[in-house]
């Protein structure tokens, strides 16, 4: 296989991927925070509620638009740039995604239209009902393509059948409740929110800080920061889980994430900041917490976190099982039905290791050819690369913990201080405005490029899964990809910024005229509380 070939494919794959997450988070946290406002209009019937939903819900279609165009892009490559990998595990990773376009996106996509154009001609209760199925349904897309992403990082419920040459589901339940998968999905989909309460957050700074809009900009800094604050606490925490399922099914994964090139005694330290040297397989000027990742990784103060170097030799004694794996299959589909129990006992005893001697595919056709040189290669190829990971899980990891101190200090403020935030604070909440993004894309880098070199963990290696084009067919497709959604991400810029300098312009005199009626029962009642008794 033509490496050229692989990069690039892998490079689009990555572009589009990355471009569409842009979009994504602040789809999953908006439509939750929109349900939220409308829920305080039907119970309060308060007009500055149902402006500010009118308001957020209209970013929130923005967003959405383009997070749709992008997805459907992004799926397609599935049978563009990955066909050996959709013909492979298609019968487990194409159930998931399935059910997410049959079911959720169909649900958001139907109530979408009746959440923008449905407040005259629904009840206010009926359209709180709509507004929660948007929400609950871009929500459900993220669980289902988490569940096939899952599945990729720790492929359960389904095993190889010789016979065909494919992954096939032994079971959906076991799919479904994967472990790293539904970790996973609460994790991102807290990012989201997060994501999403940073942006109100900022984008209401920024109205106080012009002195516009001040009812619906203190208002929404109270949703957003409490919001906010909630999920980030559970951002931490399922990250915590996920390192955990990652000291259990991605060894590999976990120890390149720490630079981790020999196993420590337990409990390990934590690699707090350090230069990685691959090539000298050391960490220079390392600072380490002891104690921390031993506790994190593995729960406990006796269990050990394996290094790069004890993983490497484990994972050439599984090329060699693959091997083994790899002669009986071959046997098996020489004998053409006539299969021997011997033969069928030798599959199964190695079967789970023969992904690993599908990685000497690079090197030789034949894997039962290749050399001691080439099968010691192999092993060492199962190690990504690892200052990439390093350096992004510990920004993703640092701007978390300041998403924690930022939404913290605006909940304070927001509840018992009495909204009056300082203009250092309010300057502060609209710089921070981009950081969201950066952690969310940093923590997809982690996840993906620390599963290298494999498709699906330790089953189907990169280098396989591609399908058999051109350099020039990806060169020109990927310069097309990039030039279009530069596009749609410069479409998106200009309309959000042009509608939050808009600002709220529906239901504007219903609200203002409540306002002043609010501010004039405000001021009779502490007149009445002033006043002196007689």
């Amino acid at each position: 296989m033509d490496l050229d070939i692989v990069e690039l494919s892998r490079l689009q794959f990555a572009m589009t991927a990355l471009y569409h997450f842009l979009f994504v988070p602040l789809t999953l946290g908006l439509s939750i925070l929109v349900a939220i406002m409308e829920t305080v209009y039907v119970m309060t019937g308060r007009p500055i509620w149902r402006q500010m939903t009118k308001f957020w819900a209209t970013l929130f279609g923005i967003n959405f638009v383009l997070g749709v165009a992008t997805g459907i892009t992004m799926e397609f490559q599935f049978g563009m740039n990955w066909s050996y990998y959709s013909h492979y595990v298609g019968d487990i990773f194409g159930a998931p995604l399935a059910i997410e376009g049959l079911m959720a996106f169909f649900m958001e996509a139907t109530f979408v239209g009746l959440m923008f154009f449905g407040w005259d001609k629904l009840s206010r209760v009926g359209h709180l009902v709509v507004t929660w199925l948007v929400a609950i349904g871009s929500n459900f897309s993220a669980l289902w393509i988490l569940i096939a992403n899952g599945w990729m990082q720790n492929p359960v419920g389904a095993e190889f059948n010789p016979m065909t040459m494919r992954m096939e589901m032994t079971s959906f339940f076991e799919v479904l409740f994967n472990e790293v998968a539904q970790a996973k999905f609460v994790h991102t989909v807290s990012a989201g929110y997060v994501t999403a309460s940073i942006f109100v957050l900022g984008v209401s700074a920024w109205y106080m800080l012009k002195g516009r809009h001040l009812e619906l900009a203190r208002r929404s800094i109270a949703v957003a920061a409490a919001f906010g604050l909630a999920s980030s606490f559970s951002v931490v925490i399922l990250g915590d889980e996920s390192g955990y399922n990652a000291s259990l099914n991605q060894k590999m994964k976990l120890a390149a994430i720490e630079a981790m090139w020999e196993t420590e005694p337990a409990p390990a330290s934590f690699t707090l900041f350090g230069i990685p040297d691959q090539a000298a397989r050391e960490t220079h000027y390392a600072v380490k917490i002891p104690f921390a990742m031993g506790l994190l990784g593995t729960r406990s103060l006796t269990e050990e976190i394996p290094g790069i170097d004890q993983l490497v030799s484990q994972a050439e004694t599984r090329v060699r099982s693959g091997l083994l794996a790899y002669d009986a299959l071959m046997q098996i589909r020489a004998a053409k039905g006539n299969v021997t129990p011997e033969q069928t006992a030798a599959f199964e005893e190695h079967s789970k290791d023969l992904g690993f001697a599908f990685l000497l595919k690079r090197y030789v056709d034949d894997p039962r050819q290749a050399t001691e040189a080439q099968i010691v290669q192999a092993a060492n190829d199962t190690v990504p690369t690892v200052w990439p990971i390093f350096w992004s899980f510990r920004i993703m990891v640092a701007l978390g913990f300041s998403f924690i101190a930022v939404l913290g200090y605006f909940f304070v403020v927001s509840n018992f201080k009495g909204m009056r935030y300082p203009r250092w604070a309010l300057r502060l909440a609209v710089i921070v405005i981009p950081a969201p993004w950066i952690a969310a894309e940093l923590g997809w880098f982690t996840a993906e490029f620390g599963r290298q070199p494999w498709t699906v963990d330790g089953v189907l290696p990169t280098a396989l899964s591609v399908s058999h084009l051109s350099v020039a067919d990806l060169a020109i497709t990927l310069a097309g990809f990039v030039l279009f959604y530069t596009v749609l991400f410069i479409i998106e810029m200009g309309l959000m910024v042009k509608y939050i300098r808009k600002g709220p312009y529906q239901d504007v005199a219903e609200t203002e005229d409540w306002m002043r009626r609010h501010e004039a029962r405000l001021k009779t009642s502490d007149d009445a509380v002033t006043m002196p008794a007689e």
